[in-house]
């Protein structure tokens, strides 16, 4: 097997300097053409600095069997003998349950209720089975923390939240580079200010999130998710979401940028995060209408907030006394107050409520059905958070001695992987444990420069409560329909014993489902890891190729020290040419 090409990174230095690697590497790297309407084979192009000097023609590119044309999946599945179609340009950014052409014709949708922003998934038969392919002039992302404040446009290729967002200081173009600067609707003088005056309305002017007890946020309609990024300098980590809507690829934009987030929203269903899971919810006129409905979305933050959690609402009605918004802040504030938040702050635009760990009046509304309530469940601060033994572990059968062994088992397994990966640190950022268990993996990354967005299947143990015990976070999710993010959303995918879970799956949920889905949502040389038995190793390493991945094997201890193999697959760098 060649050697990998390991991409140089962009450190954070001058503008100056940025904006001449941006020009070097713009100048070495082909921008494929257009694809033809009839299937045509998709070309490998080599990625900057790896070609040969003597060839700079794409036509001396290595050409694959892999056909260029719209392929739906088909009943039994099927995987082409030349490798799996390549689909047209024009499906760069696919996201199959998110697919706006398929909603538009769904008639029976609440639109009033925004149901029609929800994950929906079309029937297998309507869904794309081919294999999801880069813009043109796709570039390895920059690297972090350089990337939290430039990325390539060639990568997320849209204009529109610069042109109706500038001057919020949302992002600005900067030459061949998206620029943010760190602001929002309602902080565009910079998320920093607007951090710090949250920190002294929760706190009376003393201290700051941190100090406040804030480690898990979630942020409802993020943006491009600045509010995240500069929480990370105070430890505080953030559930970012937003929907696929008129703010066009706004999630796509943070993760380039390495910040945690998903597509979702918040309309007719129940957020896919355990009760008791944030110390705060972050509304930053997140368009979403809180007073109606006898504020059943307000209910479902109760829900989610912890005890003495803080819910932050920036928008007009808090602030304006023109149009109906007086009217808007009266129904806040009546069903607030019957849910027993209370409203600690209100200053320049921002109101801030608490949820009060006193349960006497909301054991009152809980016996008229009013809201549901659940026992607080006592946690450290963080860093200690990562490793504390909680209720939560020990209602799903965990003992201290385990959960330590486990802890012991993945601070060893990490260390082996950066090994067998063979690449520098900073050149991975956004990782996905797709059966994430107890977190384990993503604690043994605590250390570096990553953050990790754990998956617990719907089918497996509930243990997603233990992993945001621990200060991580994720998401439930059944990886027989796809996953609410963008293509090329993932460094690196961790898939530990996860084919095999859903092996006896009889509702169309096959491998290769789940392989497409992997390489929908990996970059360009991004790493999957996958463990589990000998036959869904053979049937992975038998499939590979026709997917463009490259695989190596490896031996690892188990849990129980018996040896175990492990696949290192690579997606390969290809575009249509």
């Amino acid at each position: 097997m060649g050697s990998w090409w390991s991409p140089a990174s962009v450190e954070p230095r001058s503008v100056q300097l940025l904006l001449l690697g941006v020009a070097l590497v713009a100048a070495s790297f082909y921008a494929g053409t257009l694809f033809q309407s009839s299937a045509s084979p998709a070309l490998i192009l080599p990625p900057p600095g790896s070609r040969s000097r003597d060839s700079s023609n794409p036509q001396d590119a290595p050409e694959f069997a892999n056909r260029v044309i719209v392929t739906y999946r088909t009943t039994p599945i099927s995987v082409p003998d030349h490798g799996l179609d390549v689909c047209p340009l024009e499906y760069n950014e696919y996201v199959p349950c998110h697919d706006a052409a398929y909603v538009s014709k769904l008639s029976n949708l609440d639109r009033t209720r925004h149901e029609d922003l929800e994950d929906i998934c079309p029937p297998q038969e309507k869904r794309l089975f081919c294999l999801v392919p880069p813009p043109n002039d796709y570039k390895i992302p920059i690297r972090w923390p350089t990337s939290r404040d430039y990325v390539w446009r060639s990568n997320v290729n849209h204009s529109r939240l610069s042109e109706v967002k500038g001057g919020q200081n949302w992002v600005h173009e900067h030459g061949k580079l998206w620029w943010f600067p760190g602001g929002g609707t309602h902080f565009k003088h910079g998320a920093l200010e607007y951090i710090e005056r949250l920190g002294n309305m929760t706190t009376n002017s003393t201290g700051d999130l941190s100090s406040a007890g804030v480690v898990q946020v979630l942020d409802v309609g993020c943006g491009v998710a600045s509010f995240s990024a500069y929480l990370l300098s105070l430890d505080i980590h953030t559930m970012s979401f937003a929907p696929k809507d008129g703010h066009e690829n706004q999630i796509q934009f943070a993760l380039e940028r390495g910040i945690g987030a998903m597509i979702s929203v918040l309309a007719t269903k129940q957020l896919p995060y355990p009760g008791n899971s944030f110390e705060m919810v972050h509304c930053s006129r997140c368009r979403v209408d809180w007073h109606e409905n006898d504020g059943i979305l307000l209910k479902e933050v109760d829900r989610l907030l912890r005890p003495n959690g803080y819910f932050v609402y920036s928008a007009p009605p808090a602030y304006r006394k023109d149009k109906d918004f007086p009217v808007i802040w009266e129904k806040l504030i009546n069903i607030t107050t019957a849910m027993c938040w209370k409203l600690i702050a209100k200053h320049v635009q921002t109101a801030i409520w608490l949820k009060p760990e006193d349960e006497s009046c909301r054991q009152k509304n809980a016996d008229t059905k009013l809201l549901n309530i659940c026992d607080p469940n006592k946690l450290p601060p963080r860093p200690d958070r990562l490793t504390f033994y909680s209720r939560n572990l020990e209602m799903i059968g965990v003992t201290p001695e385990k959960f330590e062994n486990n802890n012991q088992f993945w601070w060893d397994q990490v260390r082996k992987y950066w090994s067998l990966l063979g690449v520098e640190k900073t050149s991975i950022r956004n990782v996905m444990d797709m059966s994430a268990n107890y977190g384990g993996f993503a604690m043994a990354l605590s250390n570096d420069p990553v953050w990790i967005m754990n998956i617990v299947p719907h089918t497996t143990v509930n243990t997603l409560p233990v992993i945001y015990d621990r200060g991580l976070i994720g998401s439930y999710h059944d990886w027989c329909e796809p996953f609410s993010t963008y293509p090329r959303s993932y460094d690196l995918l961790h898939a530990f014993h996860l084919f095999s879970h859903y092996q006896d799956r009889t509702d169309g949920c096959s491998m290769e489902d789940i392989m497409l889905e992997i390489d929908r949502i990996i970059r360009p040389q991004g790493f999957i890891i996958i463990r589990d038995d000998d036959t869904t190793h053979s049937r992975i390493i038998d499939l590979a190729p026709k997917f463009l991945w490259d695989v190596t094997t490896h031996s690892l201890e188990n849990e129980e020290n018996r040896p175990e193999q492990v696949l290192i697959c690579r997606k390969k760098f290809w575009a249509i040419v």
